[in-house]
């Protein structure tokens, strides 16, 4: 990351001026009293679109702005087969998931797996969340330190630090209604600065969109659809239809950081509504970073004496720092981390939700509203060491966005396998399902470290594991009880 640093007083001037607005924008949010119902759902007074750009935004992180153009520039556009399964998620939850959620006040998603199952699996399947969102969270915010580095020189800690303090402080004060309202305004930034990225980039290369086109088509790089049935290739049309699907189902219908969004709307209606019309914006959003991505491969290319990377994942950054105009360079870098203070803060609100609701209060029920808001804020502020921590560790972990995906997908197999347990079956129990749960977990780990079987097939044999030796286990019991019930039956 010892790269030349060519960002001028302008640039840096336009990135410091976003730092300090959008954090005293998040702050217009605090208030001196506030309830749990509106610390961590807003009060559900948040309109449908804003939810739905919220959605949006918490599932872009920096990993997406600098690592999808370095898959596009080491390959194609072939992720785009995942992104159309993650459409067909979003309609599964709506059927499956979201009218469950709205037959109760829940403030988590894991309230729901209590309802139909009992304490014990909703508090594993909470301490599941809780870690694997830190861990996959703390990669994220490592992309952060690689854009920041880039940019100011900065070592890795002051990287992290800068981004990670600024966010946990209007999270800290302002809660969900503070998260939403900046990841509305932070993912009009991030968007429209990738746009003028991507024209200014066009304009860089001899020929412009012309050239990228001719060239990347000669060699295969806007190549979409691949319906080989390769099983180890992770972006084949079934790996990305099928596989994305149900990655989407876990990532948007189990994991609390987008659920949270879900229940803070008005009613089911606008719920469903936000979730359908993000998958739309999304959509174009990946198609416009991989199109960057193979703007740069063209680029440098043509600039081959100018293409040494440490990694591919800085490929973007380092771009715009060298190459990108005064003023529009300031513009890109306030983008990106835009998206990262974004998925940062809705991280560090869902982390304190689950802990508060799904084991603080389990524990002392009847607390005073100020010691619940006192406990919640301590929880934000406990996350957000937590992940400074994690991000550290991250270091060394390979592409970034694959890498933040893969995490997350170990544990979602498990997760959605036990709520389809819940949703889809009226025999499933509390026993067999943690013992499905155990197995699809055991499975997806042992497919992450000793096997080459892709990331996109891991969240769909995790949870069908789970729900089949879930549903079977479940059955066992009963018939056990049966019998031992019947055998303690006298003539």
């Amino acid at each position: 990351m010892n790269l030349p640093v060519r960002l001028g007083p302008i640039d840096i001037s336009i990135i410091a001026v976003y730092l300090v607005c959008i954090t005293l924008f998040g702050l217009r949010f605090r208030k001196a009293n506030r309830s749990l119902r509106d610390y961590f759902l807003a009060d559900r007074k948040i309109p449908w679109w804003a939810i739905m750009l919220s959605i949006v935004a918490a599932e872009t992180s920096t990993l997406t702005i600098i690592g999808t153009p370095s898959i596009a520039y080491d390959g194609n556009l072939g992720f785009l087969q995942v992104v159309m399964g993650f459409t067909l998620g979003r309609v599964l939850i709506c059927v499956l998931l979201i009218p469950q959620y709205f037959r109760g006040e829940f403030y988590t998603a894991y309230q729901l797996i209590e309802r139909r199952f009992g304490s014990v699996l909703h508090k594993v399947t909470a301490f599941v969340f809780l870690l694997t969102r830190a861990v996959a969270e703390g990669v994220r915010v490592w992309a952060v330190a690689i854009v920041v580095g880039v940019v100011l020189g900065t070592g890795d800690i002051a990287s992290v630090a800068i981004i990670t303090l600024l966010t946990l402080f209007y999270t800290f004060e302002g809660g969900l209604a503070a998260v939403i309202w900046t990841d509305v305004v932070q993912i009009m930034i991030y968007v429209t600065g990738t746009v003028i990225g991507f024209v200014t980039l066009l304009h860089l290369v001899p020929g412009g969109w012309q050239a990228v086109h001719a060239a990347a088509s000669q060699a295969g790089k806007l190549q979409v659809f691949d319906f080989s049935w390769n099983f180890f290739k992770p972006y084949t049309f079934w790996a990305g239809l099928i596989g994305g699907m149900f990655l989407n189902t876990a990532s948007h219908g189990v994991d609390q950081l987008l659920v949270q969004r879900l229940l803070a709307a008005r009613n089911q209606k606008e719920s469903t509504v936000s979730l359908l019309a993000s998958g739309i914006v999304v959509f174009a959003q990946f198609t416009l970073f991989l199109l960057v991505g193979i703007g740069l491969w063209m680029f440098y290319r043509v600039n081959p004496a100018e293409a040494h990377f440490t990694s591919t994942d800085t490929v973007f950054p380092t771009f715009i720092v060298r190459h990108m105009p005064v003023g529009i360079s300031g513009l890109l870098i306030a983008a990106i981390l835009a998206a990262a203070m974004s998925n940062l803060s809705a991280a560090l609100n869902s982390l304190s939700s689950t802990t508060v609701i799904d084991f603080y209060l389990r524990l002392k029920p009847k607390t005073s509203d100020r010691s619940r808001m006192l406990f919640s804020r301590g929880a934000t502020l406990f996350w957000g060491v937590v992940l400074f921590a994690l991000a550290l560790a991250s270091r060394k972990g390979g592409k970034v966005l694959e890498l933040g995906i893969r995490v997350a997908s170990v544990a979602y197999g498990g997760l959605l396998g036990v709520f389809l347990l819940g949703v889809l079956t009226k025999r499933a129990k509390q026993t067999g399902a943690m013992i499905g749960m155990m197995c699809g977990l055991a499975l997806d780990i042992y497919l992450w470290q000793f096997t080459k079987v892709p990331y996109t097939w891991w969240v769909i044999l995790g949870s069908a594991v789970t729900f089949v030796v879930g549903y079977c286990a479940s059955l066992l019991e009963a018939d056990a009880s049966y019998r031992k019930s019947n055998s303690s039956v006298g003539p």
